[in-house]
């Protein structure tokens, strides 16, 4: 085994703990895809409390460790934190045939992840929003068949019916037609940025009776463009209330009510779970 190999399956195991998945394809799919390949020639940028650090050569070793690497420094864009997107992919279980839509996706890494793990039958289409970067992940995936690159806006254009919605964009409240897009069972789990001082990570599940919310954890990403700010109506939560949120609904399908966390137009947040009795 080279070098390269040992430390890209080390990395893998990293990923595989920190993901706490029960589906060993975690481990075998941060393995087999190379992140090197998606971030450029090295040396590389290395992002770390705010500030900048370049790799001392392009040996590829250096970033396969749990850190954010430049992808536009400028921009304030960068290929993510791979424990977090562990952590997320193990969250959202694909399986094999199921359909997901990458919102954000930079140039392709976390796609091709996806991209593994839906295989055979599964297919990824990823929309990112920068020209240059939708091209350097078209190039990227080129030999990944089952993925579709899309340079162009997530928010505007409609979704394809999809089983898995990765969202790496932050939203003050996600479309309504991406939840019209989840299929039953589909799962979407995005970045909530209501306000700037609530950022959570959100995890929702189209059930029978609607759409399971489960904010699960702070997280913090760049803005989509979009749907990054509330309308001047919204009701706007603070933090406590967007984490007491159990239930996400199309106000076309139930008027807000007293459970409502957060209001945004036709999408708003409830306290309620789905399973809870009206009187809860």
């Amino acid at each position: 085994m080279s070098k390269i190999e040992d430390v890209r399956k080390f990395y893998a195991r990293l990923m595989a703990a920190n993901a706490a998945s029960p589906d060993p394809r975690l481990e075998a799919v941060f393995a087999s895809v190379p992140r090197e390949a998606f971030l450029g020639p090295g040396p590389w940028t290395v992002i770390a409390n705010g500030g900048k650090i370049i790799t001392p050569s392009a040996d590829p070793a250096h970033i396969y460790q749990n850190v954010l690497v430049a992808l536009d420094a400028d921009k304030g864009i960068n290929n993510g934190e791979p424990f977090l997107h562990a952590m997320w992919i193990g969250k959202l279980a694909p399986k094999p045939g199921e359909a997901v839509c990458h919102i954000g996706a930079g140039t392709g890494y976390y796609t091709a992840l996806l991209a593994r793990l839906v295989l055979s039958g599964g297919t990824v289409t990823a929309f990112e929003l920068d020209e240059k970067l939708a091209g350097l992940a078209r190039q990227n995936l080129e030999t990944y068949g089952n993925v579709t690159v899309v340079h162009g806006d997530a928010v505007t254009t409609p979704l394809p019916p999809s089983d898995i919605i990765y969202v790496n964009a932050g939203v003050a409240t996600p479309p309504a037609g991406w939840l019209r897009a989840l299929r039953p069972g589909g799962r979407m789990i995005f970045p909530w940025r209501p306000a700037e001082r609530v950022p959570l990570a959100v995890l929702v599940t189209r059930t029978k009776k609607g759409f399971a919310c489960d904010p699960f954890m702070r997280s913090w990403f760049i803005p989509c463009f979009g749907a990054s700010a509330a309308d001047l109506a919204a009701k706007i939560p603070t933090r406590n209330q967007a984490a007491r949120s159990r239930s996400i609904w199309l106000t076309r399908d139930k008027t807000p009510d007293r459970t409502a966390t957060a209001i945004f137009g036709d999408v708003w947040f409830s306290s309620r779970s789905l399973d809870a009795k009206p009187h809860d």
